[in-house]
């Protein structure tokens, strides 16, 4: 382990970060990433690999506390694995953002790296060679395009014996079909996959709960904030939720 300034900071001073826009330091309160990667466990010396990263709320807090002592690795689908069209053109504008946002701050970013997988046949780095994979909201998309078991599979290939996949996702009420289009799944569901991979639940938590999020939204979890799709007369009403209600689980791989 490198010895380093950034290794020891405590992770309050990294979400404290001038670098974090305040947009994205004002959802601190339904994201609660503190108390979320002390109850997955992670430590400012590991690999760990974050899958589908996106614009990288999650990234500013971990590649500068991994900067010195550990590694961060963003997993994102490799926009010429897909057809040409829609989505990899959507791919490809995401995996340009982040490589940007890396580029534009060096003293966080320098030491990221980025590996692109083909979602049909997903391979996350070198076998064993992670500490942590971490997953946020990420699970419905794939579970609604028949990929899920295969990123499962991915997870525990990826990382070493004894290494730890923490998943925050959207909770649904109960069970749903594939094709469920609200954004939520069954935390069974999900516990099921994570299991048929080989993995044993460690523990949940409630730390990314909403009671407040009825799950019956007109356009799904997108109806809530970040996402706000809904009418402007019903802004009020969606803010005062906030969020959606989310499982926050941590397995194992034995």
């Amino acid at each position: 382990m490198q010895a380093g300034h950034q290794a020891s900071m405590p992770l309050q001073d990294v979400l404290a970060g001038e670098w974090r826009s305040d947009a994205n330091r004002a959802r601190d309160e339904y994201r609660h990433p503190l108390q979320t990667l002390e109850f997955f466990g992670v430590q400012p010396q590991q690999t760990v690999v974050e899958i589908t990263p996106g614009a990288g709320w999650y990234a500013e807090i971990l590649a500068p506390w991994l900067r010195e002592g550990g590694n961060y690795v963003a997993a994102v689908v490799d926009p010429a694995a897909l057809p040409a069209g829609g989505g990899r053109d959507y791919q490809q504008r995401s995996r340009d953002g982040l490589e940007k946002k890396f580029a534009e701050a060096p003293a966080q970013f320098d030491r990221a790296s980025i590996v692109a997988y083909d979602p049909v046949a997903p391979v996350l780095g070198a076998p064993g060679s992670a500490d942590v994979v971490l997953t946020f909201r990420n699970v419905h998309n794939w579970r609604a395009s028949g990929q899920a078991e295969g990123m499962f599979r991915a997870f525990f290939d990826v990382l070493k014996p004894g290494g730890t996949l923490g998943v925050v996702e959207h909770r649904a009420k109960a069970d749903v079909p594939a094709d469920d289009k609200s954004g939520y799944v069954g935390q069974a569901q999900v516990i099921a996959m994570a299991e048929a991979a080989g993995f044993t639940l460690q523990d949940s938590s409630e730390i990314n709960a909403n009671p407040r999020d009825t799950k019956d939204h007109p356009n799904g979890v997108w109806t809530l904030p970040p996402s706000n799709n809904h009418d402007a007369a019903d802004d009020a009403k969606y803010k005062a939720i906030g969020e959606s209600d989310r499982m926050t689980l941590r397995f194992v791989k034995p």
